[in-house]
């Protein structure tokens, strides 16, 4: 006996067939499962808008490296590119770092002007949200 299923997966839509097997049947290596992978409904597709993210400053209360402000994560992700270095004289709006959450690209930008005191990521490195990235002063 065949039934036949609408199955979502990742917001589409599958028209499914499966043929029920009996105790008997399944012993045997001949299962017959179809899947008809026709779209019922298109799901619908934002196009990917990079975010541009301004990190707000805060006083740096917890770190010990001296700097008098400090740039923390807004989000969990990986570091893909940093764009200043230690001793680097930066302006409000500068990008300091590039931050992949969710398979996007935040730019981290300079909240104030300053100087780079401390660096405390590298490319590659996984952050949590809050954690210290970069101390301004």
């Amino acid at each position: 006996m065949i039934k036949k299923f609408n199955v979502k997966v990742n917001g589409v839509c599958y028209d499914v067939e499966v043929e029920e097997i009996k105790e008997s049947a399944a012993s045997s290596k001949s299962q017959n499962t179809s899947v008809n992978k026709s779209k019922v409904s298109e799901p619908k597709v934002e196009k990917n808008i990079p975010v541009k993210e301004e990190v707000k400053l805060s006083k740096n209360i917890s770190n010990n490296s001296g700097s008098a402000n400090s740039v923390k994560a807004p989000m969990p992700g990986t570091i893909n590119d940093i764009k200043v270095n230690k001793g680097d004289s930066v302006t409000k709006g500068q990008v300091l770092l590039i931050l992949e959450a969710m398979k996007m690209e935040n730019e981290i930008m300079s909240p104030a002007d300053g100087v780079i005191q401390d660096i405390h990521v590298t490319k590659g490195a996984s952050v949590s949200a809050g954690e210290i990235i970069i101390g301004i002063s």
